[in-house]
């Protein structure tokens, strides 16, 4: 039903199971076209189960209000379109007593609220309307919580760490278009982001720049390449820029003064040799004529206030930029069809890289509607990377072969990289409670936190 009926994604994460069989009143059997995918097992592993007498009378791929049979700890209640849905929690469930559930689902009912203005969202939160608020916004961590129920003590905020590899969030740029087809043009683009002005002045300082797709893990390649990962590099030489193999890493870095002279002038340089120059005013194709116009197609608000300034230096360089701000429905869209210049997107790995990397990265996924390539990747060399890190037969073979295909990313430049913090930012109204220490690859949320209600110092609730 998923690979016939599902997303596009799911036809394509199992493309390489050939049969499935039953065998037994509790087993199934999955034949693969190869050997040595060690993760697709993992991922078979993880298929819900769908009961067969339930969606037999019903449409699987049609869109319903119907809460759909589960055997989960939690079944669906209450529902209101675009407004809330509750969760309630199945006082019989089958696995209240593994030992792997000892201690979670603690919350009779959750009810998740939905607001379209993260802004209305924020004071909500502060008037009590809803219990926990995970905090994305640096400047709303730094100001807004300085009201009254958070100075009595009434409202609670914790940073919460865990050990996972940080997301890769960037300005993604679609080098499907010809403006962003040479890698010269992405690397300049990279050079007119200013990170340390926007960190100081918009950020308070809480972010570190990301420099990595496995950020904060072993995987994240570093230094130069070397011992079995330069052996994996070596046969794709002549296809590798040269610099991969001299020169660390590193994403451009500014004084923060918000000048980035420096930074500007290496991009007019990176530009002319692709063959751009300012005409009238306006950063021109030599060749063909064609003036560099760019849009930033948002979906978040928030986001105007970091690209504004980046267009700013992009406009003194003679590049005409502009913003597309629209709703998540023309957004998605879009994004499905990869009809953008440039978005924000995030490509969040986990500490096992597998079969998912050719759908971030791939080039069979490059002109595939609806995949995680948002860049446009089609490199061979990125695709041999990819294979190396799906038949890893080891912990360091899988090690080695994810820094080799991050080095190899970071050096296409497809993406200027942006920010990440270690932390999770928690704010909570008092009764809710979570472990201490946190889980290392999760914050537990909601299932390991609870509620219990708070006393005052005479014992009263």
């Amino acid at each position: 039903a998923l690979t016939e009926k599902g997303a596009p994604h799911y036809r394509y994460y199992y493309a390489n199971v050939v049969k499935a069989e039953k065998i037994g009143p509790h087993a199934v059997r999955f034949e693969f076209d190869a050997p040595g995918n060690r993760e697709l097992p993992l991922i078979m592993g993880q298929l819900p189960v769908l009961p067969e007498h339930y969606w037999r009378e019903r449409d699987f791929a049609a869109s319903t209000l119907e809460p759909p049979l589960g055997s989960g700890p939690y079944r669906i209640g209450k529902v209101e379109a675009g407004r809330y849905m509750t969760v309630e929690r199945v006082a019989d469930y089958w696995g209240n007593t593994l030992p792997v559930n000892i201690g979670a689902n603690n919350f009779d009912e959750i009810r998740f609220d939905y607001y379209r203005d993260d802004t209305v969202a924020l004071e909500a939160f502060k008037a009590g309307n809803f219990d926990v608020r995970i905090e994305s916004s640096a400047k709303n961590w730094a100001t807004a919580y300085d009201f009254a129920a958070a100075r009595e003590g009434k409202v609670k905020r914790a940073e919460l760490t865990t050990k996972n590899a940080e997301p890769m969030q960037a300005f993604v740029l679609n080098s499907r278009r010809d403006k962003f087809a040479d890698p010269k043009v992405r690397l300049a683009f990279n050079h007119a982001f200013d990170f340390e002005w926007a960190n100081k002045n918009l950020f308070y300082d809480q972010y570190s720049r990301t420099k990595s797709y496995f950020q904060n893990s072993e995987l994240a390649a570093s230094g130069l390449p070397e011992g079995d990962e330069l052996a994996l590099l070596e046969p794709f030489r002549d296809q590798l820029p040269p610099e991969l193999f001299t020169t660390p890493y590193q994403p451009p870095k500014t004084d923060g003064s918000g000048t980035n002279r420096s930074g500007l002038r290496k991009a007019r340089q990176l530009l002319a040799d692709a063959g751009w120059q300012v005409q009238d005013g306006a950063l021109t194709h030599q060749a063909s004529g064609t003036k560099m116009l760019v849009e930033f197609l948002l979906v978040q608000p928030t986001f105007e206030r970091v690209v504004a300034p980046y267009i700013q230096n992009l406009e003194r360089l003679g590049i005409k930029a502009s913003i597309r701000l629209v709703d998540l429905a023309q957004y998605q869209n879009r994004v499905d069809n990869f009809d953008y210049d440039i978005i924000i997107g995030s490509w969040r790995n986990s500490l096992s890289p597998g079969n998912e990397q050719r759908e971030y990265w791939g080039s069979a996924a490059a002109d595939r509607n609806g995949s995680r390539n948002l860049a446009g990747v089609k490199s061979p060399v990125v695709d041999a990377m990819i294979d190396k890190v799906i038949f890893a037969k080891d912990r360091q073979a899988l090690i080695t072969a994810s820094r080799a295909l991050d080095r190899v990313l970071l050096w296409g430049h497809y993406v200027v990289p942006q920010w990440y913090t270690p932390v999770s930012r928690i704010a909570y109204w008092q009764g809710i409670h979570f472990p201490d220490p946190a889980p290392d690859y999760s914050i537990g949320f909601p299932e390991l936190w609870w509620h219990a209600p708070t006393t005052d110092a005479n014992g009263a609730p």
